[in-house]
């Protein structure tokens, strides 16, 4: 075979020139050849190619490395990468006359027009050559001489180039059916996935939640019946550099929270037990956008930006594996307090964000980062006491640790305001419940209500320890001191909580979670009764994992002592949530 391809580089310059043409038009495959600079002399013969770089190679069976070489290929002079004939060879300013090569291009140029470079005026004959490749370009040429014979100039193609071409063509079959057999099925996935793809900087996310859940105990039980609820979002995710995003994201939903009462049959506004999917639910399965955010890298520092629906918990590390799943979604806790500490439900709406990266870490100590950010749930608004900075808004900043690879540490702290009528665990929503009063999405009604505006400031820590791959425990603790401008609204309000959760319990993709805690609380408030009891949650769930995209959690929810008062009838809550995910 070798000495066949000697002869033939030597009797025609258009196979030769078709191993030179390679590099500016040939699709690469995998190969474990050697390869070889075709602008540089070769180390074993005057003319020809040595032949362990033409010895028969094996294909790579992956196509998505043959998918990456060609990428590859295709980006080298990103600046101008499409091809362009040229009518005389001294067009590439990368090949002169001293090159081995100068007279195989001249002659393939100007006989031909065989050979394609960049419009940069580059030719990039250096580039390694493999014999998948030597057959893509024996291939390219072929396509040519083809073209000039069906346009009657048949004439420039001699009977010695045409035999040579018909001896490598039987030499290099297998080759070449294997590249236009692979080039066939990349143009007919491309063209698939062209005549489907949605965009090429946008990918479509969704998430439906449907619960079946019901209360039990006395007063709260009878007031209340077995409930089937949805939600429903879609987030358009799209990234402009790849390492950016953008998320718009349309939710629906129909579900509310348990009316909870006390001993006297009244209704509470209290946000005790509220389920992750009840939070943000327009309640008529009416469509809204609930998030518009934008998270990129500047420097080394992560930017965050919300334009509406922004969250702390978005950009600051909460600390709660297995119970926490980002914007509440379906696949973590069943209720918000067990999900994320209460501190990261003070604000919300729009602002800015940065998480910026400190310190080398050495030992135990791993590297750290600080995180601060600004949101405002009324800086739409142009009113007075409105906007970014004069309506309600949240500051966080956070410091965040890791010790070793099991223990992550955070301390945070808010500094926040709430005007007139306002709740402050509320995550910016602006909540109110049947009878107007403003509830938030977690705790008591006394750690929440602010008739009046009042200034806070919470400060909290979170926790997180892994002893095995399938072992998680956390926790958290936060103080929160209230100023309110009217006479007995100053306060202060407690809330803490710990979980263990057991991952891959019956099967790889479950998880056993138990979480346990005060909600938020306040006691001995002015103009609360009955506020001497600390309220306390219990939560236990399965999340059984039916497939990658689809998951059952049954669960329950034990509450004591609704309303902070321990003569009120504790409250049972059980669920079962079904969560698809595409």
């Amino acid at each position: 075979m070798s000495n066949l391809l000697w002869k033939a580089l030597v009797v025609s310059p258009a196979v030769l020139g078709a191993t030179l043409l390679v590099s500016a038009t040939a699709i690469a495959a995998p190969s474990t050849t050697k390869e070889v600079s075709t602008t540089e002399a070769p180390a074993v013969t005057e003319f020809g190619l040595s032949s362990e770089v033409l010895a028969q190679a094996t294909p790579a069976a992956n196509d998505a490395k043959v998918i990456d070489q060609v990428n590859r290929y295709s980006e080298e002079g990103k600046e101008n990468t499409s091809l362009s004939q040229v009518t005389s060879v001294s067009q590439f300013s990368d090949v002169q006359p001293t090159d081995w090569a100068f007279q195989a291009l001249q002659s393939l140029v100007e006989r031909y027009g065989c050979i394609a470079g960049y419009p940069n005026g580059t030719y990039r004959g250096n580039r390694a050559l493999t014999r998948y490749e030597f057959a893509a370009g024996l291939n390219a040429c072929l396509d040519r001489v083809n073209e000039l014979i069906a346009t009657a100039t048949a004439d420039l193609v001699t009977k010695q180039d045409l035999a040579t071409l018909q001896r490598l063509q039987e030499e290099f079959s297998a080759e070449l059916a294997t590249l236009r057999g692979r080039v066939d099925s990349l143009e007919a996935r491309t063209a698939e996935l062209e005549a489907n793809q949605f965009s090429t900087t946008t990918k479509l996310v969704g998430e439906a939640i449907f619960a079946v859940t019901d209360v039990f105990g006395d007063n709260t039980g009878d007031v209340n019946n077995t409930v089937f609820q949805d939600r429903v979002r879609l987030g358009l995710q799209t990234s402009f550099t790849g390492r950016d995003l953008l998320t718009t994201r349309l939710a629906a939903g129909n579900a509310t929270p348990f009316d909870i009462r006390d001993t006297n049959d009244v209704t509470l506004p209290s946000a005790e037990g509220t389920q992750t999917f009840q939070i943000g639910s327009t309640g008529n399965n009416s469509v809204e956008i609930d998030r518009l955010t934008y998270e990129a890298p500047i420097g080394p520092a992560q930017v965050y930006l919300a334009a509406a629906g922004g969250r702390h918990s978005h950009y600051a590390a909460v600390n709660n594996p297995y119970f926490f799943d980002k914007t509440d979604g379906g696949n973590g806790a069943l209720s918000a307090f067990s999900a994320e500490s209460p501190i990261y439900r003070i604000g919300g709406g729009a602002g800015i964000a940065l998480n910026i990266p400190f310190g080398q870490g050495g030992g135990i100590l791993r590297p750290s980062s600080a995180t601060i950010g600004y949101l405002a749930n009324e800086a739409d608004s142009p009113g007075a006491g409105e906007g970014v900075f004069n309506g309600n808004y949240a500051a966080l900043g956070q410091l965040n640790f890791s010790l070793g690879d099991r223990i992550g540490l955070a301390a945070t702290y808010v500094h926040a305001y709430n005007g007139e009528g306002s709740a402050l665990y509320d995550s910016g929503l602006g909540l109110t419940n049947s009878a107007g009063a403003p509830v938030g999405v977690v705790g008591t009604q006394q750690a929440n209500v602010l008739p009046n505006s009042a200034s806070s400031n919470s400060y909290g820590l979170s926790a997180a320890f892994r002893p095995s791959e399938k072992l998680s425990v956390s926790g958290f603790v936060a103080y929160t001191d209230v100023i309110g401008s009217g006479a007995g609204d100053d306060f202060e309000s407690w809330t803490y909580g710990a979980g263990v959760a057991l991952a891959d319990v019956g099967k790889r993709g479950n998880v056993l979670g138990v979480f346990a805690g005060a909600v938020p609380y306040s006691l001995n408030r002015t103009g609360f009764a009955g506020s001497g009891d600390v309220p306390y949650q219990i939560e236990g769930f399965y999340k059984y994992r039916v497939s990658d995209n689809v998951s059952i959690t049954p669960g329950v929810i034990y509450l004591t002592s609704p309303n902070q008062n321990s003569d009120n009838d504790d409250a049972i809550i059980g669920t079962l949530r079904t969560t698809f995910t595409f």
